[in-house]
């Protein structure tokens, strides 16, 4: 049902606790797996670029711990406008993300909820 999942992650606290969730998904239905990390473009720094390719190792061991071999992709940009054209790239069956992910502009809508809007494929939010 879902050959390819797409799963953003950021330094979120509802990033860590969707992997579990991610995790149970791409088991069952024996699905791909790809991780990308967002790094905003109005904020790139090389400290920014070293943390992204941290996180994403992180977020790859644990899975691979998990039996799952995901693959990496890094991007710049807006997140949500990142996410919507890689999971049209790498044609998403679904795309899994937290409902609370890091931004430093509160008065903006958040990326979920721009993901949601601008999405090629169907979107699961976990609280």
């Amino acid at each position: 049902m879902f050959r390819t999942v797409l799963f953003p992650i950021d330094h979120s606290r509802a990033a860590l606790e969707t992997a579990a969730t991610v995790l149970k998904l791409v088991q069952q239905y024996n699905s791909r797996l790809v991780l990308l990390s967002v790094v905003e473009t109005d904020d790139t720094t090389m400290a920014d670029a070293t943390e992204v390719g941290q996180l994403l190792q992180q977020a790859h061991d644990t899975f691979e711990r998990a039996g799952v071999t995901p693959e990496l992709i890094e991007r710049e940009g807006k997140p949500a406008f990142v996410i919507g054209d890689v999971a049209d790239e790498i044609e998403a069956d679904l795309i899994v993300m937290g409902t609370r992910g890091i931004s430093l502009d509160t008065d903006q809508t958040s990326t979920a909820s721009r993901v949601i809007q601008l999405a090629p494929c169907p979107v699961l939010v976990v609280p």
